[in-house]
């Protein structure tokens, strides 16, 4: 009997133990759990990514900067250097409520991005501030500013470019960043027939622009292809081959833009319009895209045109300015090696309207490159040298060259 009874309370014992325990323990997850609710989420990919603990909101932050040195040389000037931080930008991408309610906030700092304050005039601290709504996987509509789709080296992240920067008829005959409505549609698919449809109504006067008078409005719309099926990793979206395709990938796209009564030179860019005059100016923009095993070719043709391309002060003819009308094409080449050293090759072909010749010169320009990716085009190395021959309307030929050297870093 006294066996049985040492046995029970043995047991008992026990049992109690272990319910005391696995209270502790409880308690101690309860707490955990608790702190867990109080804290948000963390994550680490593209860029620094926090949601709420209700999963009711959701930032991403992301910050680039391009830091540069150029040596120029200018036919009958005196050669310089050049030292500047070229880009510096913070990002905030995320949803608020649900995953349908985007949102995407750029900022520049960088004295290239914000240019010279002027009186009057806003600062163009804001570079994209948009609203967007996903009702499913196909659709996208946004409101507020942004890029319009307009050429593929444009739309591309100037952090994804191969070169320094972007060629001469990017700068030239491009549309940018304006304030309006955009929509999109998807049919993506890795190894079958895909296409993006891409539409915009915008103001047509660029970003950050408040100095409204009429009910002049631009319009554009794009159609990109890809015959083989989408890129690896979006490799659409940026230069290069970095994922070495292991079946072709090649994409065709057009965009054409109608800018109804600008007020600026080159639409969405440029000089105000001398005499507070307006232009209607179209903008044809064609590009084409292959990649194939470290091999990335690419082609771009570019077209503006106004019904009226200069522009007087009515008070003083010899204040005077143009829509800058004309042409472009651009070459580029690259090949990518294993372990991440890219050559790159780029002819620009540059040929403005005979009516504004007289002003200003046709052009081509010859760039080399070379880059080391550390890490893919977030943190890289890139060196250039680019020599430009223009030729004037008084039959002068200017030889230019730069060599540059930049560091590109961001998360």
């Amino acid at each position: 009997m006294r066996q049985i009874l040492t046995l029970l309370f043995i047991v008992f014992s026990f049992n109690a133990y272990a319910q005391t325990k696995d209270t502790v323990e409880t308690k101690k997850k309860t707490v955990q759990e608790f702190k867990n609710m109080m804290s948000p989420y963390y994550s680490y990919g593209n860029g620094l990514g926090i949601t709420s603990p209700d999963s009711l909101y959701q930032v991403n932050i992301r910050f680039r900067m391009q830091n540069r040195v150029s040596y120029i040389h200018d036919d009958g000037e005196e050669d310089k250097i050049d030292g500047q931080i070229r880009r510096l930008r913070l990002r905030f991408d995320g949803y608020i409520g649900n995953p349908k309610f985007g949102y995407s906030m750029q900022l520049s700092f960088a004295a290239g991005d914000v240019g010279k304050a002027e009186e009057g005039k806003n600062t163009n601290i804001i570079r994209d501030a948009m609203i967007f709504y996903y009702p499913n996987k196909h659709w996208s509509l946004g409101f507020g500013q942004t890029k319009l789709p307009g050429n593929r080296q444009r739309v591309n992240s100037s952090g994804a470019l191969q070169l320094t920067d972007r060629s001469i008829n990017n700068a030239d005959f491009n549309i940018d960043r304006d304030f309006g409505v955009q929509v999109l549609y998807n049919k993506k698919n890795k190894e079958k027939f895909s296409y993006i449809l891409r539409g915009a109504i915008s103001t047509g006067e660029g970003r950050n622009w408040t100095n409204f008078n009429d009910t002049g409005l631009a319009y554009t719309g794009k159609a990109e292809l890809f015959p083989l099926g989408e890129f690896t990793d979006g490799g659409s979206n940026y230069e290069g081959d970095l994922a070495h395709e292991q079946k072709p990938k090649l994409m065709i796209s057009g965009a054409y833009s109608y800018n109804d009564r600008a007020h600026r030179t080159q639409g969405m860019l440029g000089d105000d319009i001398a005499g507070k005059g307006t232009a209607n100016i179209q903008s044809l923009f064609l590009d084409a895209m292959l990649k194939y095993q470290g091999w990335s070719l690419m082609y771009a043709y570019m077209n503006r045109n106004s019904d009226k391309t200069m522009f007087y002060n009515p008070t003083d003819v010899t204040d005077f300015n143009y829509v800058y009308d004309g042409h472009g094409m651009d070459f580029q080449g690259s090949y990518t090696f294993p372990k991440h050293w890219e050559v790159i090759g780029r002819f620009s072909k540059q040929k403005v309207d005979k009516e504004i010749f007289e002003f200003t010169p046709n052009a081509n320009q010859y760039s080399l490159g070379l880059t080391k990716y550390i890490w893919e085009h977030a943190f890289k190395l890139q060196a250039e040298f680019t020599y430009e021959q223009q030729k004037f309307y008084n039959l002068e030929k200017k030889n230019n060259w730069y060599a540059r050297f930049q560091i590109e870093i961001g998360i």
